[in-house]
């Protein structure tokens, strides 16, 4: 069936509001996961409208979902809160994320293509260059792509999914963290030894580094 001019136009604009819609929840996860917006603070919507340049109905659109991911709270009465961060839930967030980490690496580990390595080695370069520079924000975004890239290679939607939203909560507790020099040159070992570990199809190697990253971050968390 030949599309009409009408329905082009409504097409269009699905996808405009689809995509100003992904954008504002990107936008507003990042300022949430870089701690622009910190634990327990109370938001004003004009307020981040105005500070991601985003209209209101995608900003209510993306407070929903971020809520639904656990990086907000809706306080009936009261507004839009920045859910606090606690010891004991980046304890528990840890341990999930140790078994889901190691199930996509494993997955990873089995399919992997030199194409698919090298694009994590372009990621990993983009991480030492920040690390040289002390450049936290950088390093931060950088650091989930390197993990999003290793959910996209597992080619498995349920389990990036789950990632998604595990690695959103960690960069907050993370963010905490990445306070030195000496912390930020361990996540660049830490990544180089699970690239070179994947490179080498050693599967065993590949879930002790995947293990040691991760858990290094529990250490790191343990002596804020």
């Amino acid at each position: 069936m030949v599309e009409t001019q009408t329905s082009k136009i409504q097409n269009n604009e699905k996808r405009r509001v689809v995509s100003l819609n992904e954008t504002a929840y990107l936008r507003f996860r990042q300022a949430l996961t870089t701690l622009r917006y910190k634990p327990g603070e109370y938001l004003n919507t004009a307020q981040v409208m105005e500070d991601l340049e985003m209209g209101r109905t995608p900003i209510n659109q993306a407070i929903h979902k971020l809520a639904g991911e656990g990086l907000l709270q809706i306080i009936p009465r009261k507004g839009v809160m920045v859910s606090p961060l606690s010891i004991d839930d980046a304890l528990k967030l840890i341990e999930v994320r140790l078994a889901n980490e190691l199930l996509c690496l494993q997955l990873v580990c089995k399919k992997i293509t030199k194409q698919e390595l090298d694009s994590l080695k372009v990621l990993h370069e983009k991480v030492i260059k920040a690390s040289q520079e002390f450049n936290t924000l950088e390093m931060m975004i950088l650091d989930r792509q390197f993990h999003e890239r290793l959910s996209e290679i597992s080619d498995n939607k349920w389990l990036a999914d789950i990632l998604s939203v595990i690695h959103a909560q960690a960069q907050r507790f993370w963010a905490s963290t990445l306070s030195s020099e000496s912390h930020m040159r361990e996540v660049v070992d830490e990544h180089q030894a699970i690239i070179s570990a994947l490179e080498k199809r050693d599967l065993s190697e590949v879930e002790q580094a995947a293990s040691h990253h991760i858990l290094s971050f529990k250490q790191s968390l343990m002596q804020i």
